[in-house]
Parts: C-alpha cells; structure tokens; sequence
C-alpha cells in the first residue's frame, strides 16, 4: 500500500523502511507514527522478510518528535493518548521478531532516537548525532527514551544525557554501546545491506529464537531468563536447520537452510 510519511520496499528478503518527511527533518508526526504501525504489522505477517532496515536518507534520521502537533496537546489526557500511541509504535518494532538494523545518518533525536533504540542493532555514519533534548522544553521522553537508553548503556550514562538533553556524537555514542558501528556517510547503507545480508544467511528460526530469548530475558530475574533461554534451545531440536546445520558441519560442508 502507499504510504505519505514513509518509503517501503522490499529487496531480496530484506525490508526498506525510509522515512520520509525531508521538509522536516524526518520529525515524527502522528501520521508517520502511524504509517510505522501500519508497516511493521506489514512486516510481522510476511514470512519472505528475514531482515529489516530502518533509514532516514542521506541527510538526517529523524530530528524528533512533530513540535508543532504536540504543542497541540492541550491537556494531560491528549498527551496520554499522544504517548501511548508511540510507545505502541516502538513496541511493534521492537517486537518484529527478525533482525532490524537502524541505519541512521545525520540527526537522531527526541523521537528519532527513541526509535533508533527500537532497533536491535545501530549503525551510524560518521556524521551522525544522538540525543534526547526534551528537557530542554520542559518534558521527558515519552517514546521509550528513559527506558531503553538506561538498558543499553547504563543507568549513569543514560541519566547525563537525559538530564543535560545535549547530544552525542557517533563516536562517543559507539564509545558507550549506543551504537553498534560507525561509517563513512557515504558508505552507511552498503555496510546496513551487507550486514542485513549475513543475517539472511543464517537459520530462520534461530534467529528468531536468539532475539526473543535476548530481549525477552533482559526484562526478567536471571533465572527465569536461562529457563527461558533453555526452551528455546531444545525447540530448535524440531526443526530441519538445526538437523542440516549439525549435519553440514560433520560433513565439512556448507549448511543449506531452508528457513524450517
């Protein structure tokens, strides 16, 4: 289906999220954070797609939230319901049980970065900056923010950036664990392709398994976690790739995968 605020393809096994608002810096409006939902329940009912990526073009990822529409949020209910709505959108792509990689260039702020941190891995051009600036205008994040940010690169950390809202580099956020990699502008997506790519490759269903054991076991005691962690393990025992795979291996030959 078209789409007004975001540009979607698909290529190979791979999907192509573009956000698309470049008059405003890819600002995330109430329409795109709903085309956004529209895509990734898209995206988790398509068996073809094994790998996501989530862009912003050449020149800025997102540079937050549409100021304009929450300016418009006349009252805390308005602003529950403005909210709520976004951390859903970030939920779901949170949730999308393949691999999706945030290839961010330019400016990923407020929101921008909120979904950034949506992503499982993120790379960044060299050009690329990181922030949550909300404070500065007399509000938290709302998408996330608070949340995720303190999970990836530590309570401290995260609690400097919030309480300052200045932004980070690309080097300093790779310094902290923000992101996973940094590129040359010019060659972000090449490397988002390539390493898109190499997941494709591997089993489809152990892929799967190691995100939901990953991010589902972060939330709970270690415990319930490795208990989690263990079911997933022995279910791959059912399946076609864990048997070529060990097979392949064995036989000292390349694995054909078939995603079953």
């Amino acid at each position: 289906m078209p789409y007004e605020t975001i540009l979607y393809e698909k290529d190979e096994n791979r999907a192509l999220i573009t956000l698309n608002r470049p008059s405003h810096m890819n600002a995330l409006s109430i329409e795109m954070l709903a085309e956004l939902e529209q895509v990734a329940d898209s995206i988790a009912k398509d068996i073809d797609i094994a790998t996501v990526i989530i862009t912003g073009g050449q020149k800025s990822f997102a540079a937050g939230a549409d100021i304009h529409q929450v300016s418009q949020l006349e009252s805390p209910v308005a602003a529950h319901d403005f909210v709520i709505k976004a951390q859903a959108v970030m939920n779901k792509i949170e949730k999308i049980e393949i691999p999706v990689i945030a290839a961010v260039t330019g400016m990923a702020l407020g929101g921008g970065c909120e979904l950034a941190l949506a992503c499982d891995i993120r790379l960044a051009a060299d050009n690329a900056i990181f922030g949550l600036p909300e404070i500065k205008i007399g509000v938290i994040p709302g998408a996330g923010g608070t949340q995720r940010l303190s999970r990836l690169i530590g309570l401290g950390r995260a609690k400097e950036m919030l309480f300052s809202g200045d932004p980070i580099d690309a080097q300093e956020a790779f310094r902290i664990g923000l992101v996973n990699r940094v590129f040359p502008a010019a060659s972000l997506m090449n490397e988002a392709i390539n390493l898109a790519r190499k997941f494709a490759k591997r089993p489809r269903l152990a892929l799967k398994a190691n995100k939901t054991a990953a991010s589902n076991g972060i939330n709970v005691d270690l415990y319930s976690a490795l208990a989690y962690e263990a079911r997933c393990f022995e279910m791959l025992f059912s399946t076609h790739d864990l048997k070529e795979g060990m097979r392949a291996f064995l036989e000292k030959r390349k694995p054909l995968f078939t995603g079953n």
